[in-house]
């Protein structure tokens, strides 16, 4: 990685250029917040900061304490705060939980393929590109055709400059995308909004190259 792109990347996480990631992430996650809650709805909020047992229910219910769930769960109802808080250009909150997410996915581990994409995709909002990258290909490793992992990785590779490597994955979706998309992967069910325009996206880039 050059020293501009690091030097980009730390800001990010500092939360200097959130905002600006943010407005960059917002529309992917606003697709996955609105598929996923058409496929898989799921308990209350996760709780702020400042909350605790004794707070006030929320109108779903009491506030969920993550510390009862198992690691995958924490991390999903981790993961999901952050999507939601992008989607709606609410910086603050997702620079408060982009770390706390990462880092349950990462206790989780190890992780279904599914886990890996949205450890991907929480690594690429908070700019850490390469650990996304790094992510996208775990996936990618284990199942080459896998669509929602080629996507990752190739998002990943445009946004560090690695635009052949980007051409690469993007042409493999473009080969197989009738194909695949239509197995019967929970994944997919569980992000069809995503999946709806992947071909659209990696033809789009490869007609710019």
């Amino acid at each position: 990685m050059s020293r501009e792109r690091k030097d980009a990347a730390a800001e990010v996480v500092s939360g200097q250029n959130l905002p600006w990631w943010i407005a960059g992430a917002a529309m992917f996650a606003l697709i996955f917040v609105v598929g996923l809650s058409m496929v898989r709805p799921g308990p209350g909020p996760v709780p702020t900061a400042g909350s605790s047992s004794g707070a006030a229910p929320a109108a779903g219910g009491a506030l969920p304490d993550i510390s009862q769930m198992s690691p995958i769960e924490a991390a999903d109802r981790l993961f999901n705060r952050v999507m939601t808080s992008v989607s709606v250009g609410d910086s603050a909150a997702a620079q408060q939980f982009l770390p706390m997410a990462i880092a349950a996915y990462n206790r989780a581990r190890p992780l279904n393929l599914d886990g890996l994409f949205h450890l991907s995709m929480l690594n690429r909002t908070a700019g850490n590109l390469e650990a996304a990258l790094d992510n996208a290909l775990e996936i990618v490793e284990e199942d080459p055709n896998h669509l929602l992992g080629l996507a990752a990785a190739a998002e990943a590779a445009v946004e560090l400059g690695e635009l052949d490597e980007a051409e690469a994955h993007y042409r493999r979706i473009v080969e197989i995308y009738d194909d695949e998309s239509q197995r019967s992967l929970e994944e997919y069910s569980m992000h069809s909004q995503i999946m709806t325009v992947l071909k659209e996206e990696a033809e789009q880039f490869l007609a710019g190259r």
